[in-house]
């Protein structure tokens, strides 16, 4: 009896320690199809840019909640703030110049007025762009490190890639807050194929981040420049020379001859642009600017800014201020949309209308907006 008890004993423990060195055994790697799929977690807010401005033009300061009455796809929305936040703003430089009719100079000055202009705390990054977008200064309020760059940095190319340039200003966006992005394009809005990226594609990301677009256009400037290079290129002046002076020594003082008139006269006559392919190049851009003012048009008012067509170097400066003080003056509404974020399609797109309560206020908004996939 004693040695089957030892027997048993033995086994038991020669088991339980080959089961302790076996280990748990792993669990199965599950199927593709069996894995979790990603949750999107979403913040039940939006936000929107607003300018608000009375019957004259002027900004208000005195918005309020009860002053707003905001409708995404049709349906009042409940507001939960209006205020002010620092603004994130990215000038987009055009130095594309294939007919030699932008100045690089005028473009420099037009952003210095804008920074300077812009209000103390403001996050500005600029871009420019001809064949392909560069990023000349990441975010920043150093407003000195911003005119170095915009002193030093420009530089000129052929032909403008807009498209290419708008998906490369949506991308700087990113960890920014809503309500607070603004774009300032200065640029002809001529674009050139060939890019990376299409237009709708662009504006789909452009879309995506909810950016402002405020644009000074070249345009009237361009078409007034161009009227100066076609037709005749050197004007006559009409003043009667002698054409063979040196086989005429006394031409000029002949008695017989009325004063001021000589014996082998000719005339200085102006001279003709026969260049064919460049006048019909300059034709084709110029029904490229007009085709681009009413695209740029409606791509500002959709996004919630605006367009300035300037037709003047002077008018184009001051209006960089206007725009500066329009960013500055905005303010930003929040509210939650009783039609859950979380239940949307990725790159759902909403309509959404802010509408005046007050006699005499006016509000400036963006049309929609796209739910973001997260």
């Amino acid at each position: 009896m004693l040695r089957s008890l030892l027997l048993i004993a033995a086994i038991s423990l020669f088991s339980v320690s080959t089961f302790a060195q076996a280990g748990p055994r792993p669990s199965p790697t599950p199927k593709p199809e069996e894995q979790e799929q990603p949750i999107r977690v979403f913040t039940e807010e939006v936000r929107l840019p607003v300018a608000a401005t009375d019957m004259y033009g002027h900004y208000d300061p005195t918005l309020t909640v009860d002053d707003v009455l905001v409708l995404e796809d049709g349906k009042q929305q409940q507001i939960r703030s209006i205020q002010h936040l620092p603004t994130n703003v990215l000038v987009l430089l055009d130095l594309g110049n294939q007919l030699g009719l932008k100045d690089t100079n005028l473009t420099r000055d037009i952003a210095m007025r804008l920074v300077n202009s812009l209000y103390p705390g403001t996050r500005i990054a600029i871009m420019q762009f001809a064949m392909k977008p560069e990023l000349l200064q990441g975010w920043t309020t150093d407003r000195t490190a911003i005119a170095k760059v915009l002193k030093t940095k420009l530089n000129s190319g052929k032909s403008s890639r807009l498209a290419d340039a708008f998906v490369a200003a949506a991308e700087q966006f990113k960890g920014t807050t809503p309500g607070t992005r603004h774009i300032v394009l200065v640029s002809d809005g001529v674009e050139v194929g060939g890019g990376r990226a299409t237009m709708t594609t662009a504006l789909k990301q452009l879309n995506s981040v909810q950016a402002s677009l405020h644009i000074i256009s070249y345009t009237v400037l361009a078409r007034a420049a161009l009227q100066n290079k076609g037709g005749i290129v050197r004007k006559g002046d009409g003043v009667q020379r002698d054409g063979n002076p040196g086989s005429n020594p006394v031409a000029n003082g002949d008695p017989t001859l009325p004063p001021g008139t000589t014996r082998t006269p000719s005339f200085k006559i102006g001279s003709i642009d026969t260049d064919v392919a460049m006048r019909r190049k300059r034709k084709e851009y110029e029904r490229a600017t007009r085709d681009s003012e009413k695209n740029l048009m409606q791509i500002a008012e959709e996004s919630g800014g605006q367009i300035f067509l300037p037709d003047s170097t002077d008018k184009a400066a001051a209006q960089a201020e206007e725009i500066s003080r329009d960013i500055g003056s905005q303010y930003v509404i929040t509210y939650r949309p009783t039609r859950s974020l979380a239940s949307a399609k990725i790159g759902e797109y909403r309509q959404v209308e802010v509408a005046s309560r007050r006699v005499g206020l006016y509000l400036r908004s963006r049309k929609g907006y796209v739910v973001p996939g997260q």
